[in-house]
C-alpha cells in the first residue's frame, strides 16, 4: 500500500511517499480503509524526532484517521501513528462511529483538536461562568474548537491572538469577542487592553517560548494557565515559585496521550462534540485538504503557520 514513511528525522523534506507492507490488526485491534487522515502541528515536532515521545525508524506519521472497517462501519479513530497511509490500525476502543451529518474533515478534527479544547477548559481550567478566556493561535484546530465551546460554556469574553489580520478576522466570525496580534512582543499589554484593563483568568497556551512569559504575567489572580504545545520551538523561562504565590495563579499542562489510559476520558467528550457538530451547534474549522503527494507542503505551511483549523490527507491522491 501507498504511505508516507520516513527513514530520517529532519524537516518537510524527509516526508516521501513509499510501497509499504500493510498493517496487520491484533488482538483487539480494527483495520480502517483510510478515506482521509489528519494533519498535525505536533506531526511536525515528531518527524524531526522532538516530540514529548520519542520516535523510531522508519515511521509513518499520522495519529487519526476516518475510514471505513472490514465489517462497513464508518469510523475516526484515534491510531498513535500510521496514518498517512491507505490503511491504518485502531485499538476498537479508540474508533468511533460517525454519524453521516458529520463530515470526514469535521470528524477529524474534533477527534483530536476537539477533545484537546474539551479538556482545556473543563478539565485543566476549570472554566467558570463569566471567566475572560485568551486563546492562542485562535484560527487553528484547538483554538478554533476553543472559541465556540467557551462561548458556549458561558466565558465573559474570549480574547483571541492570531499571527495575521485574516486570521484574527475568522476567530471574530467563530465568536472570538476580540482578536489582537500574537506576536510576544508587548503581548501582555495588549491582552490586558483587549479585556478592559484587567488580566484575564484563563490562558490556553500552545506557543512557549516568550509568548509564553508574556501570558503567565497576563493572569488574574486565581487565573490559570495550561500549556499544551510549543509551536516556537522556544522553550519558555523558568517560572519561579513566587511568580505563582503572588496572585495564586496556577500553571497546568496538557497531553492528550494520557488520557489514553482511560478511555471514557476521550469517549465521552467525543459524543458530546459529535452531537453538537451532527446538529450544526458546532462548526469546526476545516482549512485545507493535501494529496499525499503534497504531504511536505502540509508540514511546510503547518510549520510557517499559513494554515488555519484543521488540515487533513487524502491517501488516494
Amino acid at each position: 500500500m501507498r504511505a508516507v514513511q520516513i527513514t530520517e528525522f529532519g524537516g518537510p523534506e524527509v516526508l516521501t511517499i513509499s510501497d509499504v507492507e500493510e498493517p496487520k490488526p491484533g488482538d483487539g485491534q480494527v483495520l480502517i480503509h483510510v478515506d482521509r487522515a489528519g494533519i498535525n502541528y505536533a506531526d511536525t515536532h515528531q518527524v524531526e524526532n522532538s516530540y514529548l515521545q520519542r520516535a523510531t525508524l522508519p515511521m509513518i506519521p499520522g495519529g487519526e484517521v476516518v475510514g471505513r472497517t472490514d465489517d462497513g462501519r464508518r469510523v475516526v479513530a484515534l491510531v498513535g501513528g500510521g496514518g498517512y497511509a491507505e490503511k491504518a490500525v485502531a485499538y476498537a476502543p479508540f474508533a468511533y462511529d460517525v454519524p453521516d451529518e458529520v463530515s470526514d474533515g469535521d470528524a477529524l478534527a474534533i477527534v483530536l483538536q476537539g477533545t484537546t479544547a474539551w479538556h482545556l477548559l473543563k478539565t485543566s481550567t476549570h472554566l467558570k461562568e463569566g471567566d475572560t478566556v485568551l486563546v492562542h493561535a485562535g484560527a487553528g484546530g484547538v483554538g478554533s474548537i476553543a472559541i465556540q465551546l467557551a462561548k458556549r460554556w458561558g466565558a465573559g469574553r474570549v480574547i483571541a491572538t492570531a499571527s495575521s489580520e485574516e486570521k484574527r478576522k475568522q476567530t471574530l466570525e467563530l465568536g472570538a469577542d476580540v482578536a489582537i496580534d500574537g506576536n510576544p512582543e508587548g503581548l501582555k499589554d495588549r491582552i490586558i487592553e483587549a479585556n478592559d484593563g484587567k488580566p484575564v483568568d484563563i490562558v490556553l497556551e500552545m506557543v512557549g517560548g516568550p509568548t509564553f512569559d508574556e501570558s503567565v504575567d497576563a493572569l488574574a489572580k486565581f487565573g490559570r494557565l495550561v500549556t499544551f504545545g510549543a509551536a516556537s520551538r522556544e522553550a519558555a523561562k523558568p517560572v519561579e515559585t513566587g511568580r505563582l504565590m503572588k496572585g495564586s495563579k496556577t500553571i497546568a499542562g496538557f497531553w492528550l496521550a494520557d488520557c489514553f489510559s482511560t478511555p471514557s476520558m476521550l469517549a465521552e467528550p467525543l459524543a458530546e462534540l459529535m452531537d453538537l457538530t451532527a446538529k450544526g451547534e458546532l462548526k469546526p474549522l476545516v482549512g485545507g485538504e493535501y494529496a499525499m503527494s503534497d504531504i511536505a507542503q502540509a508540514h511546510l505551511d503547518l510549520r510557517e503557520r499559513r494554515s488555519v483549523g484543521k488540515l487533513v490527507l487524502d491517501p488516494a491522491r
